[in-house]
């Protein structure tokens, strides 16, 4: 047991496809912050329209998950991995020549599809090159990659927005996108966990679209990502509503140094003593910290809130996908992971709107109280997962 914990994390294929990872997802949430600027600045555009920008790509990712299993069955990991990352990178680049909207939403709807299928295959590979006996931890700085980028990527963008027009952002993301790509041509995915390819066949089938051993913890991270989404969506708005709008910018970052902070114990925890003594708490700790920032009326409270959510929520989208991974086998992670992705994605866009009408109705503070509920009702439903699965991961990742 000893001697499998020691087996290295950060290979070459491992920091390449976290690389790629970081770039993809710096570009994605650099323009998912600007465009809505941009379609209301440059092209005369509704509030509306420019949250529709938002909308579509991830709507064309969820739909496009289901998909990607079976495509990855079809042409491999390694292929499907260089497929998408080129096919998201050169649509990346026609953001320079669009000035109106009904094409960039068009466009907006094509990104979304390479996304989706990257974000997949990329987070199917990234448990591949993983050990096994230290997935939990693996997968753990993998998500690093994605909690950066949510600081990084609206930090470029809006900094560069100061000084310069959209085409110029435009084309730095460009660049930054063939760096991620040349990354990606460095990865090297293990021939054992590929899948045995069907031939003879293209009929799609429930096996096809979806693995349904990871069904039950895909749900489970459907419901964090909707109280999450709460943060994601409505924390701006909120912290403008009560004064806070300049402790808000530094928001992110706190959450992001608190998640980078305890991401190496919490990782190593998972892989030593299982999910459920990492999950259990760090559910109680997101759930407290929505009910403190639900009485936040301070900048300091702003800032403290930060650090509990981020410990809190941090862990749980790692944990729960490399859950998903472990619930099937290794030949399976592609499918694995498509179905995990497609129930988390879905959970915050629909988080998005139901907040809304929480907030209509009943205010920011019943929001995010609602969602703190949320999360103690979901410690309950994974504590009973989790005391059905336990036996079988403990014979599985514990050998005597």
């Amino acid at each position: 047991m000893e001697q499998r914990k020691r087996e290295p994390i950060w290979t070459k294929s491992f920091i390449s496809i976290s690389l790629t990872q970081f770039t993809v997802f710096l570009v994605f949430y650099a323009l998912l912050t600007t465009l809505p600027i941009y379609v209301i600045q440059d092209m005369n555009g509704t509030e509306a329209q420019g949250g529709l920008t938002v909308t579509a790509m991830l709507v064309a990712a969820i739909l496009i998950r289901p998909f990607s299993g079976k495509l990855i069955d079809v042409i491999g990991k390694r292929k499907t991995l260089f497929v998408s990352i080129m096919v998201f990178t050169m649509t990346t680049f026609l953001y320079i020549g669009i000035t109106e909207f009904i094409p960039l939403l068009w466009l907006r709807l094509f990104h979304g599809l390479s996304f989706g299928l990257f974000t997949t295959v990329s987070g199917a590979i990234a448990a591949d090159v993983v050990p096994e006996s230290r997935r939990g931890e693996g997968i753990g700085y993998f998500a690093m990659a994605m909690n950066l980028a949510v600081v990084v990527g609206p930090f470029i963008g809006l900094s560069v927005l100061q000084f310069a027009p959209f085409q110029v952002l435009f084309i730095l993301l460009s660049i930054f996108m063939i760096s991620g790509a040349l990354s990606a041509f460095l990865v090297k995915v293990p021939q054992a966990t590929e899948a045995i390819r069907k031939t003879g066949t293209f009929k799609l089938s429930l096996h096809d679209l979806i693995e349904t051993k990871a069904v039950p913890i895909a749900l489970i991270s459907s419901l964090a990502a909707l109280s999450y989404s709460s943060i994601l969506s409505f924390l701006p708005v909120y912290a403008d509503a009560t004064g806070l709008s300049s402790a808000a910018s530094y928001f992110f970052l706190v959450f992001a140094m608190a998640m980078l902070l305890s991401r190496p114990y919490l990782g190593r925890a998972y892989d030593i003593k299982g999910p459920k003594f990492v999950i259990i708490p760090c559910l109680f700790i997101f759930a407290f910290g929505l009910v403190f920032i639900s009485f936040t009326s301070t900048a300091w409270m702003l800032l403290v809130s930060a650090a509990i959510i981020g410990l809190g929520y941090g862990t749980l989208l790692p944990g729960f996908q490399t859950m998903a991974v472990q619930s099937a086998p290794i030949t399976r992670s592609g499918h694995s992971t498509a179905t995990f992705f497609m129930f988390y994605d879905t959970g915050i866009a629909a988080g998005s709107f139901i907040w809304g009408l929480v907030v209509a109705k009943a205010g920011f503070q019943q929001l995010y109280l609602i969602s703190a509920v949320v999360v103690l009702v979901l410690i309950g439903l994974f504590y009973t997962y989790q005391a059905k699965r336990q036996p079988k991961y403990a014979a599985k990742n514990h050998p005597v």
